[in-house]
């Protein structure tokens, strides 16, 4: 057995680096130091103990020198003391020595001092020894007794311990208590009393209850939150019981508790699912999340009334209490937000849609007036993708929505400005009633559109959506304005040489005379004028951006024109009128080709570029009417497929949620009614107090594999060889941040193993927590080890180590038999997760980690291949099934996940299929790995290139 499975209360730090002292000085040291010396020597025999040291011969030596002192610490080490030593012989019979201390403890349990009676009575419950307990049980009756609530507390506690582990040396225990809980006024007392008669006699529990149900809720918290946990085991083992108890429940949500109504909530939803019990729970949750100031608090009632949810029948109930769900948004947490907004757009009908949508857009408005955090703009961002759900569910809110929204389209910060352009792009499409409305909105906020991307994007759907020819020309006056004044080149060039507008005040400075490197005379006089000294401030965005090298927008721009170009044609019916506009639009184009040619922007245009410009001109010159359905129609059609993709896609998942949720039964399954079920059925429901009690120690079931394969056997590692002298092999138990290896060690020898001790190391980001202890091995015999392992990160781990044993009788050297490695699976610590287009672009670039695997498959088929990587690697594609559909020997797709650590994984896919090799050759191509450690994308890499080729069974 291990340090970690004995029973331990008491936990102390050793200093490892320390030298351990001699048995002598300590002695010496305890026989004749001061109180100090004593107080020193006693803290390291306790810790040479804790460490494995036997030390018999200081027994006697600390009864008869350190037990009669009367000093605090002294005695409270004392306790630690008598609690880790050996208090039997090897054959199991109790030491004599301990007679002298059982005798020291029952005067100190008569002591005038509370502080040394309350210590002992909880020393007391440590001891398994009934020999050492029997002579004291007359001592701890009378503590029951004690002025001081501090004692009866503790004596309590005690008469429980010995009552669960020796029912014979107090069989009137639960008798004693129940007279003790009836007198008793201190709130802690009654809270240790309560508990104790909760476990060992239930039905005096409810007894006392029932006296003194009505004053509940003037109890202290200690003893309300464990009546809490009496109602819920009663009615969980008889549920006839609930409607005795469920108003009580109902009076604890009104406690001044928070941690009262966490409970009572959570137990009121396990006893009743009616409407009203439901209503007053998530009332109780919403509350406690708005006034606990801990995040975490916040979190994890959150989870609860997520929880709640996710069953059908409650999700109504929920849906009236949106608008309360919205209050926690005052919360400034970003995690705790986003939350609420999912929950709330989850909860979302057709009644309640319009009020969400109103304080939706308050809090919008809000974010701009509230001065820069660095949350703010992702907060932003949250609202806005809330309302463009709620906007596409509910179509008659988005007239309401896209007025507020579309100011932000002018936002410093790119990423909200995306989610609202992405919004609007989508509205226009979908509601043509609001055509107008965008439009002429669009037009107000153009010109104050500071980034390059969204004015690309406002210049495609101004292009696009604009059909009347007021609509055109205003596009077009827009677009002059933003260019500035044209030609660009020689206006540019004008600035540049100096030649000033007239209205600007020029001063000339003294005349400063120089001397050149040749020994002349330069003259050189100082120029200022009132002009801003940043040229930016002075130019028109479109302008801008153009001499700042970005000439993709000149290529949007040409597309743009060219479109309202041959709609304006199609309108006006004057050909004076529309050549006119065409050969304004085809100017613009030839300036800005112009001015990429020459040397003013900061970069050159790409040829790239200049070949959609060329085509534009091209196209306005001829005016074909092929080239006018596809700049017209073919560009709408396709943004309309694959909105409807997207649509189609999301309608799927919420599909697949749903069935999930809908709990469907078969015609002949068994229908159980509660009033008929029998109490030993009951049991197969779930106690959430045992499940959250697994929870917190880590042992939590979780449900095998449908496949009777995927066993516990199959996470069995063979460590030595079925030759080796001494046979070993481990299950390794992944849970969460620790790995605990089981390691079973079989002596397959006729010889007695002596001192035989696994010796563990490991690489990687692992650490031992512990060494284990050393065992004898009787011939042919076996033993099971255990060793933890904490685990810091998500990489591949090695654990690799050897057994050392001594050969009863042998004179020889110790023995070693080596052991295979044991490599830590990294997945087990990835998980599946999604993330937008746009998080994970800006992941990529952020992430400095990268692997390039290179694809050595023997799977023939693109799709085969993929669906195997990420079966093996537990990864999940965010690429849409519509877009990896069909067949074009080639295949691209993106990839990610998240470890329980947080930390996050892509991966990008570029596969393809030699046609000319014929239809049996393998997949060949890429695996792009990026992560932020190096460990991650690692580890990631090697798990993709030893599970590449699928083995046939």
């Amino acid at each position: 057995m291990t340090a970690a499975e004995n029973v331990c209360y008491t936990l102390i730090n050793v200093p490892m680096d320390s030298e351990p002292p001699s048995e002598i000085s300590l002695k010496n040291d305890l026989e004749k130091g001061d109180v100090k010396s004593k107080t020193e020597a006693l803290k390291k025999v306790i810790i040479m103990i804790l460490n494995g040291e036997k030390l018999p011969g200081l027994l006697m030596t600390i009864i008869r020198f350190v037990l009669p002192l009367q000093d605090h610490t002294i005695k409270k080490l004392l306790l630690v003391f008598w609690e880790i030593v050996p208090k039997t012989t090897p054959d199991g019979r109790l030491l004599h020595e301990m007679i002298l201390v059982c005798d020291a403890y029952r005067k100190d349990l008569q002591h005038p001092n509370e502080f040394i009676r309350g210590s002992t009575l909880r020393f007391l419950c440590k001891l398994k020894e009934a020999e050492l307990l029997e002579p004291l049980m007359p001592a701890i009756r009378a503590c029951l007794e004690h002025r001081h609530s501090y004692v009866r507390r503790n004596a309590v506690l005690a008469i429980y311990t010995i009552y669960r582990n020796f029912e014979h040396l107090i069989p009137d225990a639960p008798e004693l208590i129940h007279d003790f809980l009836v007198n008793e006024k201190d709130a802690s007392c009654k809270r240790n009393a309560f508990m104790m008669l909760i476990h060992a006699d239930q039905d005096r529990a409810l007894d006392y209850l029932s006296t003194c149900i009505d004053q509940v809720q003037t109890f202290g918290d200690i003893l309300q939150l464990v009546i809490v946990e009496l109602i819920y085991k009663v009615c969980h083992a008889n549920p006839s019981e609930r409607a005795r108890f469920i108003r009580c429940i109902y009076n604890l949500l009104q406690s001044s508790s928070p941690a009262v109504k966490y409970e009572a909530a959570g137990t009121l939803v396990t006893l009743s699912s009616a409407p009203t019990a439901i209503k007053a729970a998530a009332q109780c949750y919403i509350d406690l999340i708005i006034k606990e100031s801990d995040n975490n608090v916040k979190l994890i009632v959150l989870d609860r009334l997520i929880e709640l949810k996710e069953h059908p029948a409650h999700e109504r109930v929920l849906q009236d209490l949106v608008m309360d769900i919205l209050r926690v948004l005052s919360t400034p947490d970003l995690e705790v937000r986003k939350k609420t907004l999912q929950l709330a757009l989850d909860l979302v009908s057709s009644r309640n849609v319009e009020e969400l949508v109103i304080v939706l857009k308050k809090e919008v408005i809000k974010t701009n007036n509230v001065t820069e955090h660095e949350d703010t703009d992702k907060y932003r961002q949250l609202l806005v993708r809330t309302l463009h759900s709620c906007s596409v569910r509910f179509p008659d809110m988005a007239a309401n929505v896209i007025p507020v929204l579309m100011e932000f389209l002018s936002d410093s910060n790119e990423a909200a400005a995306a989610d609202v352009l992405e919004f609007v792009r989508e509205a226009i499409q979908r509601f043509d009633n609001l055509r107008m409305l965008i439009v002429e909105k669009m037009l107000e906020v153009f010109h104050a559109i500071k980034s390059v991307k969204i004015y690309r994007g406002a210049l495609w759907i101004l292009g696009e959506y604009c059909s009347t020819k007021e609509d055109i020309q205003s596009v077009m006056t827009e677009v002059r304005r933003s260019l500035g004044e044209i030609p660009i080149v020689e206006s540019e060039i004008k600035k540049e040489a100096g030649e000033l507008k007239p209205e600007e005040e020029i001063t000339v400075g003294p005349v400063q005379k120089l001397v050149t490197e040749m020994g002349t005379y330069a003259t050189q006089s100082a120029l200022s004028s009132s002009r801003p000294t940043k040229k930016e401030e002075e130019r028109p965005p479109l302008r801008g951006f153009l001499l700042d090298g970005d000439f993709f927008v000149a290529a949007s721009l040409a597309t743009t024109l060219t479109k309202i170009a041959l709609r304006y044609v199609a309108l006006v019916q004057e050909k004076k009128k529309q050549n006119s506009f065409v050969a304004e639009a085809m100017l613009l184009m030839a300036t800005i080709l112009h001015l990429g040619k020459s040397s003013l922007p900061k970069k050159p245009i790409t040829d790239d570029d200049v070949d959609r410009i060329s085509l534009c001109l091209k196209v306005l010159s001829e005016c074909s009417p092929l080239m006018n359905d596809i700049f017209n129609k073919e560009c709408r059609q396709s943004l309309s497929h694959m909105l409807s993709a997207k649509l189609e896609e999301e309608k799927l998942s919420q599909k697949k949620e749903s069935e999930k949720r809908n709990v469907t039964v078969q015609p002949d399954d068994p229908i159980s009614f509660m009033q008929l079920t029998a109490k030993n059925e009951m049991n197969c429901k779930e106690d959430q107090f045992q499940l959250s009690l697994l929870a917190a120690m880590g042992n939590t079931q979780r449900k095998e594999a449908a496949d009777p394969l995927a066993s516990k056997l199959n996470k069995v590692t063979q460590l030595t060889g079925f030759s080796d002298p001494v046979y070993a092999e481990a299950y390794v138990h992944v849970n969460q941040y620790d790995i605990v290896l089981d390691v079973l060690v079989v002596n397959q020898t006729s010889d007695t193993l002596q001192n035989c001790t696994l010796e563990l190391a490991t690489l990687g980001d692992l650490k031992l927590v512990e060494k284990p202890s050393p065992l004898t091995l009787a011939p042919h015999d076996f033993a099971n080890i255990k060793a933890n392992v904490k685990v810091a990160s998500t990489e591949n781990g090695i654990i690799f180590g050897n057994i050392v044993y001594d050969v009863s009788g042998a004179a020889s050297d110790r023995n070693c038999v080596v052991l295979s490695d044991i490599h830590i699976d990294i997945m087990d610590y990835i998980q599946p997760a999604t993330c937008t287009d746009a998080e994970f672009r800006q992941m990529w670039a952020e992430f400095e980690w990268e692997n390039k695997v290179t694809v050595n498959t023997n799977i023939i088929d693109l799709n085969d291949y993929l669906q195997h990587i990420l079966k093996s690697t537990n990864m999940k594609c965010l690429t849409p099934e519509k877009a990896l559909s069909g067949y074009c020997g080639f295949m691209a797709a993106n990839l990610y996940a998240r470890s329980i650590f947080g930390e996050d994984a892509l991966a990008n896919v570029s596969i393809e299929k030699p046609i000319q090799q014929g239809p049996e050759a393998p997949v060949t191509g890429h695996i792009r790995i990026r992560a932020k450690s190096q460990g991650m994308a690692l580890s990631l890499g090697d798990k993709i290139n030893l599970s590449q080729k699928k083995t046939s069974i």
